[in-house]
């Protein structure tokens, strides 16, 4: 009896990796042809792509990654610079490159700094680019880096966070100073006179438009701006700069620039016998998990930082696909979530009555 066609082609193939020649000589087309179905080539009539698909199926043929390369001319995979990557927005970036590039077909090769200075960043970019990288996201939101990558001269698809020293570097951005106007006007909406601001660290991005923000929306109230005071978005910073302000009873308001450091000024308190929020009030920043179960819940500014992480991907693949508009730029909109941590100023205390002789 006759050897079914299809036994005598697996066995053709028997004990050795199916590769690109061997779907080629089956579907009766060139090499050339199957990288094009491979790159979903609009040139491959639909029944020559069908048949294509079909001795795929057959071979049970799974392009490598070198194959894909030769099909589209690139690695299909994208390299991610980050900084701080334990804290809770750059992870949340990242997992959300991560989800978006799987979708699209890419793998993600990530570098974590430990400097944010030019050589750091030089390195880790010709690393990036020596593993074949079609192209580098910059989750490292501090001026140095961005400014680093888009000086390094390689003429590589980039994307960054926040803000781009180059006229033709897309940019995906939270809008931080919208978010500490939100924040900082909900405080003065409660009655609070002014509000006190805890900042993040000179030179971050981000830090830098919530302070803007918060000092446009107490210049709008015709508010007096105290002198900021500047952390390093950890909860041990938040605890030192909460005790200095929690000593001072004219403060009433206070707007810290991350949920981290919002922890540390909630323990610093209560430490100094001042309650939330019947004494001060405290907006953090980020909308970490565990805001909503602190005592009390913390009122924060919630950025989607996952949708962030997709719209770099997006951005970056409109590079790769596409001739995007130069200097794109996407602003994420922030919501104010508000819980159990602001309330009403504190009524003044009474005047000392005069004693009368």
């Amino acid at each position: 009896m006759a050897e079914p066609a299809r036994t005598r082609r697996r066995r053709a193939t028997a004990g050795s990796r199916v590769v690109m020649a061997d779907v080629a000589r089956l579907a009766g087309v060139s090499g050339q042809t199957v990288s094009r179905v491979l790159n979903d080539h609009p040139s491959v009539r639909q029944e020559t792509r069908e048949r294509v698909r079909a001795a795929m199926a057959e071979l049970d043929y799974r392009p490598t990654a070198s194959a894909r390369t030769l099909a589209s001319g690139r690695s299909r995979m994208l390299g991610v610079i980050s900084f701080d990557a334990t804290r809770f927005g750059p992870a949340a970036i990242l997992a959300g490159i991560n989800e978006a590039a799987q979708s699209a077909g890419y793998l993600v090769s990530t570098i974590a700094l430990t400097a944010a200075d030019r050589t750091s960043v030089a390195g880790a970019l010709d690393r990036l680019l020596g593993e074949g990288a079609d192209g580098v996201i910059a989750i490292a939101p501090q001026r140095s880096v961005s400014q680093a990558l888009v000086e390094s001269g390689h003429d590589i698809p980039l994307v960054t966070l926040d803000k781009s020293f180059g006229e033709r570097v897309p940019v995906v951005a939270g809008d931080s100073a919208s978010g500490a106007r939100q924040a900082t006007e909900h405080l003065l909406r409660l009655g609070h006179r002014t509000v006190w601001h805890i900042a993040g660290p000179v030179g971050w991005i981000a830090a830098e438009a919530r302070l803007d923000g918060w000092r446009a929306a107490l210049k709008d109230a015709g508010a007096v701006a105290p002198e900021p005071l500047f952390g390093d978005w950890s909860a041990d910073s938040g605890y030192e700069l909460g005790r200095r302000v929690a000593g001072r009873p004219e403060v009433t308001a206070v707007f810290v620039s991350n949920d981290q450091m919002a922890v540390g000024v909630l323990r610093a308190l209560h430490e100094a016998g001042r309650r939330v929020p019947e004494d001060v009030s405290v907006v953090g920043y980020d909308d970490i998990p565990e805001a909503a179960h602190l005592l009390p819940p913390l009122t924060t500014v919630r950025t989607d930082f996952a949708e962030v992480g997709r719209r770099c991907l997006a951005l970056m693949l409109d590079q790769l696909h596409h001739a995007p508009e130069p200097g794109v730029r996407v602003d994420i909109p922030t919501e104010l979530v508000v819980r159990h941590s602001t309330g009403p100023a504190p009524a003044p205390a009474p005047a000392a009555a005069e004693k009368v002789t």
